[in-house]
């Protein structure tokens, strides 16, 4: 096991994993930005060290002085958490080269999964369901595209391959705006991601979105913790997710968690990762694989008493998984709601000075969050702040935990989208469980 972790992250999910090491006995390091002297996770770790200015590009990005912070503190491993590098295979082998573990799967593994193309033929391969689509990227020829366009059936959307965060990504409805549609996601995937490659899938008119969690050691052994749903989304960004998703058909269910653990152990996965399918009229499509733990990560925690970061951390220590999957069953049900930074209404960040923060707290509640009375939220990165995630017996007792909490939360000094969680845990449609990926952008009129 290892001694010592840098954490090259910020906010919730950084004081999530320094709490995972302190119950390890894991001496931790912090890398932080000029703009997160103040953090909460800054402030508890056993060291500390700034590697930037607020800019994610000049220090949460900046893989030199990660690597540098690495090397001065004497770290054996680095945690990326989620978004920034924990996706970036170049800085995942830049880790390794020099001396260190990256906490994640090997660089090689995060370049598969990482292009949606490979991953769709290595997901086929594996028996994961997929969209049909183009099996490979787009040519440059116009009738070979209209023919696959025909084979496939119109709308079919199309994507890029480096794409990803609801980016590089366009539906076309009718033959004639077909070839311009490609071009102009090509010229904006070039542009976005280095990469100008695109491919073609059917367009599903009224999905869930509906992820599977897994956990695999790299050593031959992979579990599933279920399924959670997500398609409470706006703009392709997650709002509320729960766990497990309601209303799901139990045999494609139990079909789907058995071709994702079978893939695990084909492509040779090490850590905590998801599944990410589109699932309509009984069926699932696999979409993309997030090689990293995810903000939604606690639901799934919650509904099985399995700790993701601690497991992560152990199976890239070279420890195989600690767990079987007859070990783990369903407990209760599991809702989280992000809290951010922005106008309810407008959707504008707003960030600012925190004169009072009250979590709300009782049986079943559970909040990971940075926030303190007295803290700055700067304007530099994304705008989530806090997540309440409540756990029940049923789901109707969850959404009643969650609505007692999201009543109980005070956060003030700055806006916050409070009053959106308010109104959805009470929404008719979705206390009926399963509205589709587009009910929230309706419902909002956006």
């Amino acid at each position: 096991m290892f001694n010592k972790v840098l954490i090259a992250n910020r906010g919730e999910i950084a004081l999530r994993i320094l709490r995972a090491c302190r119950e390890m006995g894991i001496t931790t390091v912090a890398v932080y930005s000029k703009a997160d002297r103040d953090l909460k996770h800054v402030l508890l770790a056993d060291e500390s060290l700034c590697i930037g200015p607020p800019a994610s590009t000049d220090s949460y990005l900046n893989i030199p002085a990660i690597i540098s912070a690495m090397e001065v503190t004497d770290s054996q491993a680095v945690h990326p958490g989620y978004g920034f590098l924990a996706e970036n295979a170049n800085f995942a082998e830049q880790v390794q080269k020099s001396g260190f573990v990256f906490i994640g799967p090997d660089p090689d593994v995060i370049r598969l999964m990482g292009d949606k193309v490979s991953a769709i033929a290595a997901m086929k391969k594996a028996g994961v369901p997929t969209v049909p689509g183009s099996d490979g990227p787009l040519p440059s020829d116009p009738d070979t595209c209209l023919e696959i366009a025909h084979r496939i059936g119109l709308p079919v959307i199309i994507k890029a391959a480096a794409g990803g965060g609801g980016r590089g990504m366009r539906v076309v409805h009718s033959e004639g705006s077909l070839v311009n549609s490609i071009q102009v996601t090509k010229a904006e995937a070039q542009a976005a991601f280095g990469d100008g490659t695109v491919y073609m899938e059917k367009f599903l008119q009224n999905p869930r979105h509906v992820e599977v969690q897994i956990i695999s050691d790299g050593q031959g052994n992979a579990i599933h913790l279920y399924d959670r749903d997500c398609s409470l989304q706006r703009r392709h960004q997650k709002v509320l997710e729960e766990a497990p998703a309601p209303g799901i058909d139990e045999a494609a269910r139990q079909k789907v968690y058995a071709a994702c653990t079978n893939a695990c152990i084909e492509i040779g996965y090490r850590g905590a990762g998801t599944f990410e399918f589109l699932y309509e009229d009984g069926h699932f499509y696999f979409i993309e694989m997030n090689t990293r733990i995810q903000v939604e990560h606690p639901v799934s925690e919650m509904i099985t008493g399995v700790d993701l970061i601690k497991e992560q951390i152990r199976v890239c220590a070279g420890e195989p998984l600690s767990i079987k999957q007859e070990d783990i069953k369903i407990n209760g049900h599991a809702i989280e709601c992000r809290i951010n930074a922005e106008d309810a209404k407008t959707f504008m960040p707003s960030p600012g000075l925190v004169d009072n923060f009250h979590p709300p707290g009782g049986l079943g509640v559970r909040v990971d969050s940075h926030l303190y009375s007295g803290y700055r939220v700067p304007p530099h990165y994304d705008s989530m702040i806090a997540k309440i995630i409540t756990h029940a017996d049923t789901r109707r007792d969850s959404l009643k935990r969650m609505e007692s909490a999201l009543d109980e939360l005070v956060i003030t000094g700055i806006k916050t989208n409070t009053d959106l969680q308010k109104e959805l845990v009470r929404d008719k449609a979705f206390l009926e469980g399963g509205v589709n990926i587009h009910y929230l952008e309706k419902k909002l009129g956006s």
